[in-house]
C-alpha cells in the first residue's frame, strides 16, 4: 500500500514539474528575454518530454497549454514577442504565434505517435519473451512437481526482490531465473533425481552438474536471457563460500542470493522422495538460522517480512 502511494505521489509530481516548467518560461519570456520570438522553442522541451514520458495524449495538452499561456501573455503584453529593437504588428504578432502552435502541436502528436508505437513493439516484445519462457518452462520438466517447482520458486522470489526495492527490470530477471533454474535437470537421470535413498559421492556431483548443463542449454538463446545466466549459475552458491562453487558473499548476484532462498523454502515446504515437508513455519525458521552462513542476511530479512504478511502463500498446481 505504502509503494502503491508513493508511486502515485511520484506520478503526480512529474506533472506538476511539468506544468511548473510552463510557468517558468513563461516567467523568463515575459521578464528576462530580450529576443522573446526565440525563447518560444523552449516550450518544445516539455512538450516532448510529456510525450517520452506519458504519450501522445498527454504530449497534445501540454502543447495546448503552451500555446494558451503565450495567447494570453501576448494579450496582456502585446510587446512579449518583439525585440527591443523591433515591434511587431498585431497581424503578424497572432500569424507568429499561430505558425508556432501549429508546429509544436505537430511535433506533440508526432512525437507522442513515436513513443506509443514504440511502447507498443516492447510491449510485444515482452510477451513474446514471456511466451518464450512459458515454452522453455513446460520443457523443463519430466513430471508435475519440477514444473510447479519453478513456478512457485519464481512468485517467492519475485516477492523477496520487490520487497528490496528491485525496479521492473531486475524483478523480470529475477522472475526468468527462476522459471528457468532448474532446466539441466532435462539431462540428469530422473532416477537419479527422484532417488529415495541418499546420493553417493559421485551420484551427488552428477546432479550438481545440472546448473552448468541449464547454462549450456540457454546460452545459445542468447537476447534477455542472457542476463539471467549468471544468475541460474551462482543459485546454488552458499553466503559462506561452501556452495558448488567457492563464491561467498556480495561475490554472488543478489538475484542469485534471493533464489537461493526461494528455491530452498519451497523444497523444504514440498513433498520429495526422500522426506515429507516441512511445516511453512518451520521452513522459516530453519531459513533465519542459516542466516549469515548459507543465506545472505539481507535476503532473509526481505523473505521474513514478507513471510510476515503471509505472502509465501500460493496454489499448489499451475493453472
Amino acid at each position: 500500500m505504502r509503494k502503491d502511494i508513493l508511486q502515485r505521489l511520484s506520478e503526480v509530481n512529474r506533472e506538476l514539474w511539468l506544468i511548473l516548467s510552463l510557468f517558468i518560461i513563461a516567467g523568463i519570456l515575459n521578464n528576462l528575454v530580450a529576443q522573446h520570438g526565440f525563447i518560444l522553442n523552449l516550450y518544445a522541451l516539455p512538450t516532448i518530454f510529456s510525450a517520452y514520458v506519458y504519450g501522445r495524449r498527454h504530449a497534445v495538452l501540454t502543447a495546448l497549454a503552451s500555446i494558451c499561456i503565450v495567447v494570453i501573455l501576448t494579450y496582456v503584453n502585446p510587446a512579449v514577442l518583439s525585440s527591443r529593437n523591433m515591434v511587431l504588428g498585431s497581424t503578424e504578432r497572432w500569424f507568429d504565434i499561430t505558425i508556432w502552435g501549429g508546429i509544436l502541436m505537430v511535433t506533440a502528436y508526432a512525437m507522442g505517435t513515436l513513443y506509443e508505437r514504440n511502447d507498443q513493439r516492447l510491449r510485444e516484445l515482452r510477451n513474446t519473451y514471456n511466451g518464450v519462457l512459458m515454452i522453455l518452462r513446460h520443457f523443463i520438466s519430466k513430471d508435475k512437481y519440477t514444473q510447479n517447482h519453478s513456478y512457485r520458486v519464481s512468485v517467492y522470489a519475485t516477492k523477496i526482490a520487490s520487497e528490496m526495492g528491485f525496479d521492473r527490470e531486475r524483478l523480470e530477471d529475477v522472475r526468468a531465473s527462476a522459471l528457468l533454474h532448474d532446466i539441466g535437470k532435462l539431462d540428469i537421470s530422473r532416477d537419479l533425481l527422484y532417488k529415495a535413498a541418499k546420493l553417493t559421492e559421485a551420484e551427488y556431483e552428477e546432479v550438481k552438474l545440472h546448473v552448468q548443463k541449464g547454462i549450456n542449454m540457454l546460452e545459445p538463446v542468447g537476447g534477455s536471457l542472457r542476463r539471467v545466466l549468471p544468475i541460474i549459475l551462482s543459485h546454488h552458491d552458499r553466503f559462506d563460500g561452501n556452495g558448488y562453487t567457492p563464491k561467498a558473499g556480495d561475490a554472488i548476484p543478489i538475484e542469485s542470493r534471493i533464489l537461493a532462498v526461494a528455491d530452498s523454502y519451497d523444497a523444504m515446504t514440498s513433498d520429495r522422495p526422500y522426506r515429507k515437508a516441512m511445516s511453512a513455519f518451520e521452513a522459516r525458521d530453519l531459513i533465519t538460522q542459516k542466516s549469515g552462513i548459507e543465506f545472505d542476511p539481507d535476503v532473509v530479512r526481505a523473505f521474513n517480512t514478507v513471510f510476515s504478511r503471509h505472502e509465501m502463500e500460493i496454489p499448489e498446481v499451475v493453472v
